[in-house]
């Protein structure tokens, strides 16, 4: 594989290598003793600070939905400060009363340290990871604070399975922006026809592969429900990451057949 058009893959990270979204759900659900203190905010919000299983549990589901729907500006405020803000503004929207930041930033460490934790590279992907960087070249293109991204890549233990790591709040424009990828490109002395992009997120995973021209875009749609006016639309649907190789062979295989094609019309003309 690689030798005729096909160089290069990106991964993105968050919910493609790594379940991330599993694990914020899982620091917020799980008991784990680390040094005599449960790492479970529903619990230390019930035990340490008397709140009712219900206004725990509320608080934490604000506190996700406020995750998802986050926008950062690492030039305004910095990623702890705003997910504090997070916890502050579900504390308070739950019970009432004063701001309590000291609460809120305990919740929130609670939850960060629980969450990397529970951020694993499982060894089925390292193994697929492995197998594929013999003969393509592999770079992690994921969006995001810098500081956060690049403690989840420390805590999933991901690097050696690199050639290059790009962080998009490291650079001037993160996915879907072209620039990123053709940096990403440049990293790997590629070209974007020879690249193919995997990730989980239409918005910026495809639609940023298909900005920035490369060979393929493949999303990662594990519910595999997909709507009847998908956009954008992607070149291949996988339901896991480990179905990846298969869909590369599928593509060497159509390269392969093309150049077969080409050398037997250019024979006979």
């Amino acid at each position: 594989m690689g030798a005729h058009g096909l160089k290069a893959v990106f991964f993105d990270l968050d919910n493609t290598l790594v379940d991330t979204a599993a694990a914020g759900r899982r620091a917020i659900e799980e008991v784990r003793p680390l040094a005599s203190r449960p790492l479970q905010v529903i619990k230390a919000l019930q035990s340490k600070h008397h709140y009712g299983e219900g206004e725990a549990r509320l608080v934490c589901d604000k506190v996700q939905a406020k995750l998802l729907k986050e926008c950062h500006d690492p030039a305004k405020m910095c990623i702890t400060d705003l997910r504090i803000s997070h916890w502050e503004e579900a504390i308070q929207e739950t019970t009432g009363g004063e701001a309590n930041r000291h609460l809120a930033a305990e919740c929130y460490f609670l939850w960060k340290t629980t969450r990397l934790q529970h951020l694993t590279l499982s060894e089925d992907t390292r193994g697929m990871l492995t197998e594929l960087r013999k003969g393509l070249r592999l770079l992690l293109l994921t969006n995001g604070d810098k500081q956060t991204q690049r403690e989840k890549i420390e805590a999933c233990g991901c690097q050696p399975y690199f050639d290059a790591i790009v962080v998009g709040g490291e650079q001037k424009e993160e996915k879907p922006a072209p620039s990123i990828f053709h940096y990403c490109c440049d990293l790997l002395g590629v070209q974007p026809a020879e690249c193919v992009m995997v990730g989980d997120s239409l918005d910026t995973d495809i639609q940023g592969g298909l900005n920035a021209g490369l060979k393929a875009t493949v999303w990662l749609n594990k519910a595999m429900t997909t709507p009847v006016d998908i956009s954008p639309v992607p070149h291949y649907i996988i339901s896991s990451v480990l179905d990846l190789p298969a869909v590369l062979q599928k593509m060497e295989h159509k390269i392969n057949s093309k150049l077969g094609t080409d050398h037997t019309a250019s024979s006979n003309e």
